[in-house]
């Protein structure tokens, strides 16, 4: 694919994606009804996200740790102390966006219900 096609199928895909996710809360606001498949699919989100965010803390602070550590025991060698700061950086801006993530969840589900 050329660079111009691929600039057109990513706007197709993201078009595309946007409506499936219209069109997937749509039925919680037709004909006064709360379908099955809906609350199935809305109970199994909120389990995998609340399994997410009591995953992530523990895992982040173990990346946190092991790069505070590798700092520490690096003894002058560049690559380890940088490896370490990537690995700091890389956990805490990936925590951060699974709680930005859990926000904007909550958020769209108050809105919605």
């Amino acid at each position: 694919m050329k660079g111009r096609d691929k600039l057109n199928f990513k706007k197709i895909f993201y078009i595309i994606f946007v409506l499936f996710f219209i069109f997937l809360f749509i039925p919680n606001f037709s004909y006064s009804a709360y379908p099955k498949l809906i609350s199935t699919l809305n109970s199994a989100f909120q389990k995998i996200e609340s399994w997410i965010i009591t995953i992530s803390t523990p895992a982040a602070a173990v990346a946190v740790g092991t790069g505070v550590l590798m700092k520490k025991f690096s003894f002058g060698d560049e690559e380890r102390i940088r490896t370490g700061k990537r690995l700091i950086s890389g956990s805490l801006f990936s925590y951060a966006f699974i709680l930005c993530i859990d926000l904007i969840l909550s958020t769209i589900n108050n809105l919605l219900g």
